[in-house]
Formats: C-alpha cells, structure tokens, sequence
C-alpha cells in the first residue's frame, strides 16, 4: 500500500430540498385548503477516524465529496425525505486544515470511532401548508430549501505513536525497528532507504508500545535538504524519542547535533522531549572506542547515551527498559485495548 499523509479534498453539505405548493382536490370537500409540505433537509457532511488504516491514498482518486440533497415536499402535507449523510473515513490522527495560507487547524482526529459534523446540510423549504394562516387561507409562496456549505480543505495525516525513532541516514534506525519489532524494513546500505514512516508494535516484559521510523534527517533538512523535515510531523504525538548514531561516522557527535538542530527548526516541541541516545553499531567497534564516544556525546550535552548494536540485539533490552521507565502506565495502544477496540484482534496501527 502507497503511503500518503497529505491529501486537497473537496466537501459540500447535501441543500435542502424545497417545498410543495399544493391545494386538496378531493370530491365533496367544499374548501380544500393548502397541503404542500416541506422539503428534507440536506446530508452532513461526517468525518470519521476509523480503525484499520494509516494512509490517505484512498484522497488521491477521490477528491470530491458531496452529500445528498433533500427531497423536495409533495402534496397531501408529505414532507420530503432528509439527505443522507456523507461519513468520510480516515485514519486515526488525521487533521483537518483550512485552505489558506496558514494552514490553521479545524479539526483533529485523534480517538478511534470519533464522528464529528464538519458541514451541516441545508433545511428543507417550507410548503405552502405552513405559511396558512388567519388572514392567508390560500398561500400559494413556498420555500426554495436552504443551500449546503461547501469548501476546500487539506487533510493531513500525523500517525499516533507512543515512540519516535530520529536519526540521519544510514544511522541503522530500519535495523532497529526490525530488530524489537515483527517490521519488515527496507534495510539497505546506502542512504534515505526508509522513504516513507514506518510503524511497528512493540512487546516488551508484558508491555506494549508503538514505534515510528521516519527517513533520515540530514543537515538544512528544515529547508527542503534530502527528504526534508515534512515527515517529522508523525513524530509530533510521541511521547519520547530514540536518537540513534552511527558509531562508525566520522564524527558522531556533530551528527548528534545536526539532528537536535533539525527537531529545533522544526518546532512544535520535539527538541524538548525526552531522549534517548543510542549509539549504535557497537559490534563494528571496540568497546574502548564506543565509551570514547559515549563520553564525547555526554560531554557535548546529551543525557541518556546507551550503546547498543540494531543487528546483534546488544544493548537493545536496555533502550526498551528505558522507554518503559519514561512512558505512563498505559501506552496508547494499552489503553485502546483497555477501552475494547482491539477485542477482535482487527485494529493494528501498522
């Protein structure tokens, strides 16, 4: 499956339909009188975050979305039938944004099974039965129904994860996540194989947590640089992020800084949320070589260093001790399972 988490959609509430004029014509009934009802009132428009899904491409070959109008009143005082509603369904974490140039947010889906009204649709018309009164005995005027609201937005996708993987290519980051996790990761010896987020499930000392990947961050990535810093915003949701080093560069500690520099520019906090510092391919060194460097990088600022190596598992049990010393009681896929989502065993985040 194409992996999408940017999407220009269309959406437009059903119009109400209009109402009836309409006069009995029945034998041996001397005044009939108006009987034109009103017309229904149009459909919503619905988001839905829904279980199951974890991309946009669905928006790619669907971009218009309209609900059904109302029907129109009829004689005999039958008002016409409401619109159905339109549910569009997207994945958990998907962020509704306005059309304009500062993108500001109008809706955030972040609960499984969420439905929110977006745009409401048009009421009906009245019928000419309705505008009957004491001085009006036959009112022929109707309503025409009241049109629905309609709009471009822009849904963007940030995955729910309870943990964010950061690091610059080659890092070793695909590794890992295959390492702790049943991921198939494109691993590769060259840069940028990971070009699109990557989730995996972690189980863990009768713990569960989700990981995310997400390509790696190069210098001036915040402008454009390499694959960019777009896909940092899945990264946004984590509680706590793993920065993961090649020990074998040539200078681990300014490829530490590089990636601090790029979660600052980016914003939205992710430079202040706990880290942890994996130094990794530990099995291509010296251990002497790799407390070298763990002691360059605590010297340079960084908190929590740990040395490990993604392909052999050494020091990987250690990461995820702290990682569960950091996360709350109950991760997020924890307390969806608390709340029955995961009952049948059908919802995965990946």
């Amino acid at each position: 499956m194409h992996f999408l988490d940017q999407a220009k959609i269309f959406i437009r509430s059903g119009a109400g339909g209009p109402g009836a004029v309409s006069f009995r014509r029945e034998k041996y009934v001397q005044y009939g009188g108006p009987d034109g009802g009103n017309g229904g009132k149009g459909g919503d428009i619905i988001f839905e975050a829904v279980a199951g899904l974890n991309t946009l491409i669905d928006f790619r070959y669907a971009q218009h979305f309209k609900a059904m109008r109302g029907i129109q009143g009829m004689g005999r005082d039958r008002h016409g039938a409401y619109g159905d509603d339109l549910v569009i369904q997207v994945p958990v974490g998907t962020q509704v944004l306005a059309d304009d140039e500062e993108r500001s947010l109008l809706l955030d889906l972040t609960e499984v099974g969420k439905r929110v009204v977006f745009l409401r649709g048009g009421d009906g018309g009245r019928g000419n039965a309705s505008y009957k009164s004491s001085t009006n005995r036959a009112p022929r005027q109707h309503g025409p129904g009241w049109p629905g609201e309609e709009m471009y937005v822009w849904l963007r996708l940030k995955l729910l994860a309870d943990v964010g993987l950061v690091g610059m290519p080659n890092a070793g980051k695909s590794t890992f996540i295959n390492q702790v996790s049943n991921t198939k990761a494109k691993v590769g010896a060259y840069p940028f194989t990971t070009t699109r987020p990557q989730l995996g499930v972690v189980e863990y000392k009768s713990r569960e947590f989700v990981l995310a990947d997400i390509p790696g961050l190069i210098a001036g990535a915040a402008d454009g640089v390499g694959i960019g810093d777009r896909f940092l915003g899945h990264i946004e949701r984590c509680q706590i992020l793993i920065h993961l080093i090649d020990a074998t560069q040539d200078d681990p500690v300014e490829a530490w800084h590089i990636v601090c520099e790029e979660l600052g520019e980016y914003g939205a906090g992710l430079n202040e949320k706990p880290q942890i510092v994996a130094l990794n391919k530990g099995d291509l060194l010296d251990p002497e070589l790799m407390a070298d460097i763990s002691a360059q990088l605590q010297a340079a600022g960084a908190q929590d260093v740990i040395a490990i190596s993604g392909a052999t598992g050494q020091g990987v049990d250690l990461v995820l001790d702290r990682i569960l010393e950091a996360l709350p009681s109950k991760s997020g896929l924890e307390g969806a399972k608390a709340d029955g989502i995961t009952e049948d065993g059908t919802w995965s985040p990946i």
